[in-house]
């Protein structure tokens, strides 16, 4: 169970009733992976615990050079939660990351820069509390393999549900055939469903950690899955996020199973998103509910869509940061790439759920993926609303039409935006649209991340011809 202690005292009494060993500090860089330092719980004290712990900054992508390379990392205790995969107790903790040179919360620091959102937030009067509900969808493969080099270059995942597998011999046994197909994965029962027990272990061990499970289901596309949780606060919901592909991967490992958040690894198969649920509160009351409206949305509501329409092509290089990600967004694989709303309608980019009341009213965009951050992910598609909200910006819509029929040119016709193709047009229009992250990301953020990405994924991707490319133009 997640430990939920808010004082020192009550940490060290937790940690002495389970007999804690080890103390795991864990952190987020900029692309969303978790990092972790481990303690022996004898050298932790009220001291450390209060004042943080050193390490080394410079060792992380993108973050502090090396002659100024030490930086603190301030635990969270009220994150801690018992480690359930290692073989001797561990507590696991949540950490910002403090500057020692600036006397600050550190820019670069993902969950640093969501507090501050926040923050932005109630200064300017408009919320004092924000709710977000991820849905991050995964795969489950057997087995993967990847090459990449200077002369090959190739990748192969494997599942047993995969319709590839129909004359597969599976040494002493048999193949069953009960598969769900391209496309035809949703809700069917066992045996087409062969992931069922496994769900379960990781909705078991979810809620041990501290997570709220609602249900867990087979997805579309063939080996997917997802695991419903309950809505939280933005920062809390974003380190679920962390917890919850931490749950997931370690549990198809221990299985002898691979899970991946990848968007898009099966060429022709439906993409795995995460589509982020949201709500801005006020006093306790539901900002975004009128009752009576067009699906009960307020007017302050529709501004906040509107200004993450508006700035969709650079809010992209924080909910999309992979080249991956554009390969999901494309027509025919229920890709919400275009930029309108509609209540009930999974083809929009942006859904409002069905009989919600006053306190479940939101607005859910489906166009993020789970290469993103959370805590960036979930701080720019909200400073994108709230200069939505500042400047009255109404999005395009309602459109109650299946988009996914539309053709391009209907798209165009119909004056309706769209999402960037790539990762490169995403990361071009984040630096010539960044002026609504101002009040909480500073320029050398802005600056580092566009760089690190066009460095580490669009520069490298662009210059890597691949198997495709060989069998259309080789014999050219």
């Amino acid at each position: 169970m997640g430990v939920f202690v808010n004082n020192v005292e009550g940490f060290f009494a937790y940690c002495k009733e389970h007999e804690v060993e080890f103390v795991d500090l864990r952190f987020t860089d900029i692309k969303g992976t978790w990092h972790h330092l481990t303690y022996r719980m004898s050298a932790v004290n009220a001291g450390n615990i209060e004042n943080g712990f050193p390490f080394d900054g410079s060792s992380i992508d993108a973050w502090q050079p090396i002659n100024r390379s030490d930086m603190i990392l301030k635990p969270d205790i009220g994150t801690a939660f018992l480690d359930p995969f290692t073989a001797d107790a561990t507590i696991i903790v949540i950490c910002d990351v403090f500057d020692i040179y600036k006397g600050d919360l550190y820019e670069k620091c993902p969950r640093s820069i969501a507090k501050k959102a926040l923050k932005h937030a109630e200064s300017i009067g408009i919320s004092d509390a924000a709710y977000f509900g991820p849905e991050n969808e995964f795969f489950i493969f057997d087995h993967v393999e990847f090459i990449e080099g200077i002369n090959q270059a190739g990748y192969k995942v494997d599942s047993e549900e995969g319709e590839w597998n129909d004359a597969m011999k599976f040494g002493d046994s048999n193949n069953t055939g009960h598969r769900p197909r391209t496309k035809g994965g949703y809700f069917p029962v066992q045996p087409i469903d062969s992931m069922v027990d496994l769900r379960a272990e990781m909705m078991h061990i979810l809620e041990e950690v501290g997570l709220e499970v609602i249900l867990g289901h087979h997805e579309v596309a063939q080996a997917q899955g997802e695991i419903g949780i309950v809505f939280s606060d933005m920062i809390t919901a974003a380190d679920n996020v962390q917890k919850y592909k931490y749950v997931v991967k370690m549990v198809a490992h221990l299985n002898g199973k691979t899970a991946t958040f990848m968007p898009k690894p099966l060429y022709g198969d439906n993409g795995s998103g995460m589509h982020v649920h949201q709500s801005l509160w006020k006093n306790g009351k539901n900002l975004f509910y009128n009752q009576g409206e067009y699906a009960n949305l307020s007017e302050m509501a529709l501004h906040y869509i509107g200004g993450i329409f508006k700035h969709a092509a650079s809010v992209a290089a924080f909910t999309n940061p992979s080249t991956n990600s554009y390969k999901r967004l494309i027509p025919g694989f229920e890709a919400p790439s275009i930029l309108t709303y509609s209540s009930q309608n999974r083809s929009a980019s942006c859904r409002i759920p069905y009989g919600a009341g006053e306190k479940a009213t939101r607005v859910e965009v489906r166009f993020p993926d789970s290469t993103a951050c959370p805590y960036l992910a979930f701080s720019v598609m909200m400073l994108a609303g709230l200069d939505g909200i500042k400047h009255k910006m109404v999005p395009v819509g309602p459109m109650d039409e299946d988009l996914f029929e539309l053709t391009l040119d209907e798209i165009r016709e119909k004056g309706i935006p769209q999402m960037p193709h790539t990762l490169r047009e995403s990361l071009e229009n984040l630096i010539a649209d960044h002026d609504y992250l101002k009040p909480v990301f500073t320029e050398e953020f802005i600056e580092t991340y566009q760089h690190y990405k066009f460095e580490t994924q669009v520069w490298p991707d662009e210059a890597r011809p691949t198997p495709f490319e060989f069998k259309t133009t080789y014999s050219c």
